[in-house]
C-alpha cells in the first residue's frame, strides 16, 4: 500500500482546520448540510449526466486503488524477466510453458503461453500492443471522470452561493441577520472549491499516475518477452530493459544470477 493519496489528504484537509482554528473561527460553521449536500449531490448528478452510468460504476469501482494500490518495482519484473532469458536459453522455448502455469500476472502469463506455441514475433508484439491500448483506454475512463467533477464543483458552489445570495436579499429588512447569512452563502463556494482541489483532481491523478505506472510495467514486460523469444543473452537483456527504467525508479538488488542491477549497470558503463 502506498500511502501518499492519504497522506496528502490529511495534510490538506488539516491545512484547512489550522487555518479555521488559527483565525479564532469555528469548524461548525463550514460544515452546513445544506451547501454540502447541493455541491456533492450536484456534482455527482452532472458528472454521471456527462457520462454513461457504467463509466460512473468503474470509476467508483477503480477509486479504492487510488488508495491502497502499491506499484509494481521495475527490477522485480526485470529479474523476472532475465530470469525467463536463461530458462529459455538453457531448456528451450517450450520450457516456457511451465512458466506460463506459474504467473500470476495474466498479462505476462499468455506471452509465456504465446512464446511456447511458437506464436511469430510480429503477431506476438501485436497482440501485447492491443492489450495493452485496452488497458489504457479503460484507466482513462476513471481518470476523466473525477477530472470532471474537479471540473464541474466549482461552478456549482458558486451556483449555490448564488441562491443562498438571493435568499439575504429578501431579507435585507432584517439587517442583523444579514452578515450570518452571507457568510453562509460562501459556504457552498468554499465546498465547491474543496471537494474539486481536495478530491476529485487528486483522485483522477492518483488514478492516471497508477494507470501509467502500470502501461509502463507492461510495455517493459512485452519488451523483455520479445527479446526473450529473440533469444537474447540473459546479461544484454538486463542491461537493455534497465535502460528503460528512469533512475529515479529503478530500485532493486536484482537477484536474479546473472543479472546486474541498475546501479550495478551504471558502474559498469562507467568503467567502461
Amino acid at each position: 500500500m502506498d500511502p501518499a493519496t492519504i497522506i496528502g489528504l490529511l495534510l490538506a484537509f488539516g491545512s484547512v482546520f489550522a487555518m479555521v482554528t488559527l483565525e479564532g473561527a469555528s469548524v461548525e460553521a463550514l460544515l452546513l448540510p445544506a451547501p454540502m449536500v447541493l455541491v456533492f449531490g450536484a456534482t455527482l448528478a452532472v458528472g454521471l449526466a456527462g457520462n454513461t452510468l457504467r463509466d460512473t460504476l468503474q470509476a467508483f469501482k477503480d477509486l479504492p486503488r487510488a488508495f491502497v494500490a502499491k506499484p509494481a518495482k521495475p527490477q522485480d519484473s526485470i529479474d523476472q524477466l532475465v530470469g525467463f532469458a536463461e530458462t529459455a536459453r538453457g531448456d528451450g522455448l517450450l520450457a516456457l510453458e511451465d512458466e506460463a502455469g506459474k504467473a500470476k500476472d495474466p498479462f505476462l502469463a499468455r506471452a509465456l503461453q504465446n512464446i511456447a506455441d511458437g506464436t511469430d514475433a510480429e503477431e506476438l508484439r501485436m497482440l501485447m500492443e492491443d492489450e495493452i491500448d485496452t488497458k489504457q483506454r479503460r484507466d482513462r475512463i476513471s481518470s476523466k471522470f473525477f477530472a470532471s467533477l474537479g471540473g464541474y464543483a466549482p461552478t456549482i458552489g458558486i451556483i449555490g452561493t448564488v441562491v443562498s445570495l438571493t435568499h439575504v436579499l429578501e431579507n435585507l429588512s432584517t439587517p442583523d441577520h444579514l452578515g450570518p447569512m452571507i457568510a453562509t452563502a460562501f459556504v457552498a463556494t468554499l465546498w465547491g472549491l474543496v471537494s474539486a482541489n481536495f478530491l476529485w483532481l487528486p483522485f483522477s491523478s492518483r488514478l492516471k499516475r497508477l494507470s501509467d505506472l502500470e502501461i509502463e510495467r507492461m510495455t517493459l514486460l512485452m519488451e523483455g518477452m520479445l527479446a526473450v523469444q529473440n533469444g537474447t543473452q540473459p546479461l544484454l537483456l538486463a542491461e537493455r530493459l534497465n535502460a528503460m527504467v528512469p533512475a529515479g525508479q529503478a530500485k532493486g538488488k536484482g537477484k536474479t544470477k546473472g543479472a546486474p542491477a541498475a546501479g550495478e549497470l551504471s558502474d559498469l558503463g562507467r568503467a567502461a
